[in-house]
């Protein structure tokens, strides 16, 4: 027998309706390279996608179509999302960091078919446009008078492209499993690999976000995603913030520690997100300037392991509640949180803090477990190293025009390539990449819990962990450091901070000092360069 409930699919464009019918007047903020922010609403943005959405139709663009954007957050850019997926066509985040050949090469690869770019990017897009035989339309994210004087083919200001169409476009129903968006991984091995998100996927995911363990979003608060949109999927904060009716102040490309506290004292932000090394230069602009941040309520930190130290400095000096997270884009791309229970909440706060350093609880939507290299659960004593594996509807069942289909079995787990432990709480700890984990005499050591341990030293801003050659333990850990502006530290200062804290085995044989350490387009630490770097490094006897 079945239900007799209506038949209403899970589709982007319902969000966006729900936020411009019932939040209509909430703000979102865009903060401009020159002069005052810009200002929109969610029932602006409704009519404007609608427009667009209307306009790419009589374009000739239709379901099914990669529509690719190379912009930084901005309202203009959110319209974007929501008026290609409420076509039935697919949003492709391409990101600008990466090198022209990288993006030209994903581009190709998801049959990008138009290409919507920030102006002050066009410089990059003239490289890119000649590798880019499939790409028929070029839009620049501004108005006529602002249209970037470059030589590209078929290129239009979004203003007029928007004016072409009709603000009464009237939504096509869409069945919640169409293809929605398209987002590539790292390629921290490998070519990228793009992960094809739907409706329906889209959907549930911001509900997750929204409830109150996870995200928490609420139409009271006032978001700013530091996160870049082609990080991750947004992190699904487009889509989370619209839900719950929240004000969306939007960065744009600068992310610096004064701009950021300019815009969240100015628009009173109350929650933001981002990766650990954009909070490392937010911790130093506030401790060299004195700023205080008044309305900033939380602080969501992800896309690596924050530091134990982060979590610490911000909650007991700055009065600012850090909720770390983890996930990946193959998840949407929330995978845990550390909010707290009320077990964990009544805790003194070393025990705490030791809690809200691990990456937390997964949401309902994800399920999680670990197991050995020959696939068999291990079990959730909280002490167990296994390969991490996750399945729900918002992760990945397979890559996008990618015949690899390794991380994935028959029973629907994904294998995250991360190590991990489980407790009987359901609280995740994630010791390694396992292409990361140093292996020595046969055990395992963990690089992220000695980094997290080392930053907590007060001269160090950064630490990187990686393993090298050693003839009698196949592997040993090596300690890379980047000090804080005006202080000073040695090898012996450092190790001696270490010791007691972690198995004496795990001390890592060597520190070296560095200017800075590499990272990635999305922020993570490039361990891969390090290893390169420090190849045929040998190891005090």
């Amino acid at each position: 027998m079945k239900g007799l409930m209506q038949d209403w699919p899970l589709t982007v464009p319902k969000v966006l309706s729900h936020a411009a019918r019932f939040h209509g007047s909430r703000e979102l903020v865009s903060a401009a390279l020159e002069g005052a922010p810009a200002r929109t609403s969610w029932e602006s943005v409704e009519i404007r996608a609608r427009r667009l959405a209307s306009a790419l139709g009589r374009r000739g663009f239709s379901q099914g179509d990669r529509i690719a954007t190379l912009a930084f957050n901005s309202a203009r850019h959110i319209e974007c999302w929501y008026a290609v997926a409420g076509t039935g066509a697919v949003y492709h985040t391409l990101n600008p960091r990466l090198l022209p050949e990288q993006i030209a090469w994903i581009a190709n690869h998801a049959g990008d078919c138009a290409l919507f770019f920030d102006p002050f990017l066009a410089d990059i897009v003239v490289k890119l446009a000649p590798l880019m035989p499939g790409v028929r339309l070029y839009v620049a994210l501004t108005d006529r008078a602002g249209l970037p004087a470059a030589a590209l083919p078929d290129l239009i200001a979004y203003e007029d492209l928007v004016a072409e169409g009709d603000g009464n476009f009237a939504w096509p129903e869409l069945d919640e499993n169409t293809a929605c968006g398209l987002c590539y991984t790292s390629g921290t091995t490998g070519d990228p690999k793009g992960v094809l998100y739907s409706h329906r996927s889209n959907v549930l995911h911001a509900m997750m976000g929204c409830s109150a363990d996870t995200l928490a979003f609420t139409a009271k608060d006032t978001v700013l995603p530091v996160v870049p949109m082609f990080h991750a999927n947004g992190w699904g904060i487009p889509f989370a913030a619209a839900m719950a009716g929240a004000k969306l102040v939007l960065p744009g490309p600068r992310l610096d520690g004064a701009s950021l506290c300019r815009l969240f004292t100015e628009e009173k932000v109350t929650l933001t997100a981002a990766v650990p090394t954009v909070w490392l230069g937010m911790l130093r602009h506030l401790d060299e300037t004195g700023t205080r941040l008044p309305h900033l309520k939380k602080i969501v930190i992800g896309g690596a392991a924050c530091p134990r130290a982060m979590i610490d400095a911000f909650e007991r000096k700055h009065g600012i509640e850090v909720v770390h997270s983890w996930g990946m884009t193959e998840m949407s791309p929330i995978g845990t949180v550390g909010s707290l229970t009320a077990t964990t909440e009544a805790l003194p706060w070393e025990q705490r803090l030791d809690v809200k350093a691990r990456q937390g609880r997964p949401p309902f939507g994800v399920e999680m477990k670990i197991t050995d290299i020959e696939g068999r659960e291990l079990p959730r004593d909280g002490v167990t190293s296994g390969r991490l594996k996750v399945r729900g509807p918002a992760v990945a069942g397979a890559y996008f025009r990618n015949a690899d289909a390794s991380p994935f079995d028959a029973a629907g787990w994904f294998d995250t390539g991360d190590v991990a432990t489980l407790d009987q709480d359901g609280i995740m700890t994630v010791t390694d990449r396992a292409k990361d984990v140093i292996k020595s005499g046969g055990e395992w050591i963990s690089s992220i819990q000695i980094e997290s341990l080392a930053m907590s030293h007060p001269a160090v801003a950064e630490a990187a962990v990686i393993g090298v050659k050693h003839p009698k333990w196949d592997e040993r850990p090596l300690l890379i450091v980047v000090l804080k502006p005006g202080q000073s530290a040695a090898k012996g200062d450092i190790l001696a901070f270490l010791t007691g804290k972690i198995a004496k085995w795990w001390v890592p044989d060597e520190v070296v000092f560095v200017d800075s350490i590499p990272h990635s387009a999305t922020g993570k630490i490039q361990k891969t360069a390090l290893r390169e770097r420090f190849a045929g490094f040998v190891l005090p006897q």
